[in-house]
């Protein structure tokens, strides 16, 4: 079975991978290695780079596009599904590392970490008045996470833990969580953190828009590590500037790969990754093993496990 992983994958990881039973693996980056090698392919590892409706028409033994991770909006589901290919993600194997930037975010705003960093790396030791003022800890604050799949059932407690008061909102109250459930409208009035864990969709997209921010209480703090998309970033621009937003921790954007100019960059109250919040070893070996398991299943056509589509 020929897989190919469309991912700027480390000596190691493919060190790791090219040791699985029963894979022929190709290891593919740029848009030539991927063009060479979809001919050939039966099973498309898909991280983030589009899966577009021109690449699956140039993989004609394509059956499975297997997302590492859990967003398919990357995927073009109509392209698969007009041709028969089984779309599946691997929803849970990056969600501690996830709930771990998350936290991260959170700190290093509070904290100015990269104030900090940059300062000290400059030669200046001494904290700068105008800092010391704004430096927060996490206990005593209220965290509002919106949505609560398997990422927040990992952060919620940890947060709890550091003594936050944690609240969330989703399509409807979970009796089993102990945590309050709120509607999207009161939680951003009520957070002094507001994290997001919600998919990118039609719905959801731009959820957080010029009105939502100015729901959000003066000072707070915006977390995301979900989609980009979720976020009018032009809007999220303006509160930062006027002050309205203390500050924003940011692991996506919309569009993808981020512009290097982009406005959100120049700002000292935003904290910023380039997509990697899922990204860890422990991610990997989840993840991998798992996309191994529905490859042997496509081969002895059994039920593919987290199909989607």
């Amino acid at each position: 079975m020929n897989v190919m992983l469309h991912y700027n994958a480390g000596p190691a990881l493919k060190a790791r991978l090219a040791g699985l039973p029963s894979l022929s693996m190709a290891f593919c980056d740029g848009d030539a290695e991927v063009a060479a090698a979809l001919p050939v392919t039966d099973v498309l590892w898909h991280v983030l780079v589009p899966c577009t409706a021109a690449m699956i028409d140039a993989a004609p033994r394509l059956r499975l596009i297997q997302k590492i991770g859990v967003g398919v909006n990357t995927i073009d589901l109509a392209a698969a599904k007009a041709r028969g290919i089984a779309v599946c993600n691997l929803p849970g194997t990056n969600s501690r590392a996830v709930a771990e930037m998350a936290l991260l975010l959170m700190l290093a705003a509070l904290r100015h970490l990269p104030q900090f960093d940059a300062g000290l790396r400059a030669g200046r030791w001494v904290t700068p008045a105008a800092v010391q003022d704004r430096l927060g800890e996490l206990a005593g604050r209220t965290v509002g996470l919106v949505g609560f799949g398997a990422v927040p059932l990992v952060l919620a407690p940890i947060l709890a833990a550091m003594g936050c008061r944690v609240i969330y909102s989703a399509r409807a109250p979970k009796p089993d969580v102990p945590y309050e459930f709120r509607d999207f409208s009161s939680l951003l009035a009520e957070s002094d953190i507001v994290s997001l864990h919600i998919p990118q969709t039609a719905e959801t997209a731009r959820l957080v828009d010029a009105a939502a921010l100015a729901r959000m209480k003066p000072g707070a703090i915006l977390v995301n590590t979900s989609r980009g998309g979720l976020v009018d970033e032009a809007a999220l621009l303006a509160a930062l500037e006027t002050g309205h937003l203390g500050a924003a921790g940011l692991d996506v954007f919309d569009p993808e790969p981020a512009s290097a100019d982009n406005p959100l960059f120049k700002l000292h109250n935003v904290i910023v990754a380039p997509h990697v919040a899922w990204l860890t070893t422990g991610t990997f070996d989840r993840s991998f093993a798992l996309a191994a398991e529905n490859v042997r299943r496509l081969e002895t056509r059994e039920d593919l496990l987290h199909r989607v589509a």
